[in-house]
């Protein structure tokens, strides 16, 4: 974990860490109330402890090694944690780690609701917010005051909006894939105000002409990991033009944000207005237009699923994916993983081939 960094904010700031597992969390929350986000995707790489195997072998390795990590001491310069009840395996974690070994500090659950926004979901999404809201106020011995939480508000839209801008202008940035998923994912543990300034330097860097002359992909799947997907993806003369990891650009809230009254009621609002995102049982149908959409947008000539094993709410579209390509004749990539350190030299043939037949079309086109 980050435990350097974890250890100045406590001593510099008096903030308390709260480790936080995947995905979708009111992050805003946090903020408000002076407690910093530590996400806790894995790690990536072996698991780091015995304790992987109390679970399943078909659960997926986030979950595996997350319960590895944290019951051998490597998430202690956490105060808490937080399980987002992104699937049914990190559900299941939240109770196999604080009820039967692996975790003895505060845990905190996000339940949120599976669908589409509908009267019963809005209600129970609300009393579910007020409801964390007042469990993190009592962790970080401070009440929730609304002017800070609009403030979160506003700052965490502002850093949205410049993820957007990069992500979206990814053509006329002059950073390689590698270097720009290593600066939009410090995000994950940052103070947001530090990683606001990282993005807007990085923003200033966007020219008017093109900056990149491979071939263009869309990327989608749960987490950029390993990291040398992307450079194999480089050396091969493609990067990526448009991005949906859950982890990176389908968290980037664009929906405009209110200006006035309960900001947990604003909050609220700004949950149904996500990108459809698997994990969250939106409507594929919505999923694929917003695919198909992003695909236009982003002028890719082919399409990458990268899943990860065992990861049921992606798996679940991955046919629907195939289908919706296929007949619009666009070449389709999926490769899946497990969180491994080092992507494997048959990966890397696959990449290279997938990346030359994109260029055979595009001459051809």
């Amino acid at each position: 974990m980050r435990n350097a960094y974890i250890a100045n904010q406590k001593s510099a700031h008096g903030r308390k860490a709260l480790a936080v597992l995947p995905i979708h969390y009111p992050k805003e929350l946090l903020t408000a109330l002076d407690i910093l986000a530590v996400e806790l995707w894995g790690p990536p790489g072996p698991p780091r402890g015995p304790d992987a195997g109390r679970v399943q072998t078909y659960v997926c390795s986030i979950v595996r090694n997350a319960l590895a990590f944290m019951a051998a001491g490597g998430a202690d310069a956490a105060d808490g944690v937080l399980f987002p009840h992104t699937c049914d395996s990190i559900q299941g974690l939240a109770t196999v780690a604080p009820d039967m070994g692996g975790w003895t500090k505060p845990a905190f659950t996000f339940q949120h609701p599976k669908g589409s926004s509908r009267p019963s979901a809005r209600t129970f999404v609300a009393a579910e917010l007020r409801s964390l809201a007042e469990e993190l106020a009592a962790f970080a011995g401070r009440s929730l005051e609304p002017e800070r939480l609009w403030a979160a508000l506003r700052l965490h839209r502002e850093i949205d909006r410049l993820r957007a801008e990069l992500l979206d202008g990814r053509t006329r940035l002059p950073m390689t894939d590698p270097e720009l998923y290593r600066l939009l994912r410090r995000g994950e543990f940052l103070w947001p105000e530090e990683h606001l300034a990282e993005l807007r330097t990085a923003r200033d860097a966007l020219g008017d002409d093109a900056a990149q002359s491979g071939v263009p992909v869309m990327i989608t799947g749960y987490v950029p990991e390993p990291l040398s997907l992307l450079e194999a993806l480089n050396d091969a003369g493609a990067y990526v033009c448009g991005d949906d990891y859950a982890a990176v650009g389908r968290r980037v809230q664009r929906a405009l944000l209110g200006t006035a009254g309960d900001p947990l009621a604003e909050l609220s609002r700004q949950y149904f207005l996500a990108s459809p995102c698997s994990t969250r049982s939106a409507d594929q149908s919505a999923r694929l237009r917003y695919l198909t959409d992003l695909f236009d947008r982003s002028g890719a000539r082919g399409v990458i699923v990268h899943v990860l094993k065992f990861c049921e709410p992606e798996l679940f579209d991955i046919p629907a994916i195939r289908r919706t390509f296929a007949a619009r004749k666009v070449p389709v990539l999926v490769v899946e993983g497990e969180l491994e350190p080092e992507i494997s030299g048959q990966l890397v043939t696959r990449l290279e081939a997938f990346v030359e037949l994109l260029g055979q079309t595009r001459r051809a086109a």
